[in-house]
């Protein structure tokens, strides 16, 4: 018999849908609290300070040049970087 190998996509919405049907067997609310704490941190989060010190210069650099009028249109972006 051959494996099927689910994809990524398949195996998020897999894992959402457990979490979900676990969730809501749930009864101790202090439990749920802290659940729905640990939820609000992690939207809290500021992707900013994830990234590298390069990928930050190169946001602000971009965001200079965007500032200074220096753009350039999506089909010179696609002729340097492709599809």
């Amino acid at each position: 018999m051959k494996r099927f190998k689910m994809s990524t996509e398949l195996q998020i919405q897999n894992k959402k849908l457990e979490l979900i049907q676990w969730l809501s067997t749930i009864e101790d609310l202090k439990f749920l609290e802290k659940i729905s704490d640990l939820i609000s941190r992690e939207r809290e989060k500021d992707w900013w300070n994830e990234v590298s010190d390069a990928e930050r210069e190169s946001i602000e650099k971009g965001m200079a040049q965007a500032d200074a009028g220096k753009l350039n249109p999506h089909s010179k972006a696609r002729e340097i970087y492709g599809k």
